[in-house]
């Protein structure tokens, strides 16, 4: 038996993989955060042993524990579906997983998922790149580790150019925009925020770099930073996309 790794991708069910979806009919136990869509979690068979065990923001679960119940199933031989948001290996802390399933001998395999980095733009008619405007795109982490910072040097990358799709940054966005701004980007850079990208409740909200700390966003939100996001080729509807520009 084998603990599997699986993205779930960036939200719409529609957007998981064929193999992701076999896996979890099959599972045994489905080990998942909070971010997976509970339409994708319907699919695994009657009877299945769900365990949530989601960063929510104030009672996030440790992944240590988590590491330690990933090993504790798979020694017990059962199909273990250890179900992430996006793709386990792009800040899902698979990674961590997999060590500590090397370090017991557990057998695993990573069924990769999108990402919500390139997902959600898309579905907000953004694409990353665009011929003219950006040639490449860098994907970066807002979050700031307990007691220190996100380890980016933002200022080295505002002077590389292309798109910045940054996640779980809404809480650090000000300070984000400060140094990307001092790093030489101009005030009136174009940014796009998107929140609960590809379901049914996404809603974008488009502003400038100058302006993102003072605007509202709620968390979940993909930001995305450069000459693209003044781009909409919206092709579906949202709730509301207000305009702050």
């Amino acid at each position: 038996m084998t603990v599997y790794l699986v993205g779930a991708g960036p939200g719409d069910p529609e957007l998981i993989t064929v193999k992701a979806a076999r896996l979890i009919a099959l599972a045994d136990v489905i080990v998942h955060d909070r971010l997976a869509d509970n339409s994708i979690i319907q699919l695994a068979s009657p009877g299945v042993d769900l365990i949530d065990v989601g960063k929510k923001p104030g009672a996030p679960t440790p992944q240590e524990t988590i590491n330690a119940l990933l090993v504790h199933l798979g020694a017990q031989g059962l199909n273990v579906v250890r179900l992430k948001g996006g793709d386990p290996f792009v800040f899902g802390r698979g990674g961590e997983e997999a060590e500590a399933l090397i370090a017991a001998g557990i057998a695993f395999e990573v069924v990769p998922g999108i990402t919500s980095a390139v997902g959600v733009p898309a579905y907000a008619g953004i694409p990353v790149t665009h011929r003219g405007l950006s040639a490449s795109f860098t994907v970066v982490t807002g979050h700031r580790e307990k007691g220190g910072s996100s380890g980016v040097n933002w200022e080295a990358l505002a002077a590389v150019g292309g798109t910045i799709v940054v996640l779980m940054g809404v809480a650090e966005r000000g300070a984000i925009a400060v140094r990307l701004i001092a790093g030489g980007l101009n005030y009136n850079t174009p940014v796009a925020a998107t929140r609960w990208g590809t379901r049914a409740a996404q809603e974008t909200v488009r502003t400038t770099l100058g302006q993102l700390g003072t605007t509202p966003l709620e968390a979940p939100c993909t930001i995305v930073i450069g000459a693209v996001a003044a781009l909409n080729f919206s092709w579906r509807s949202e709730t509301h996309a207000p305009e702050l520009i």
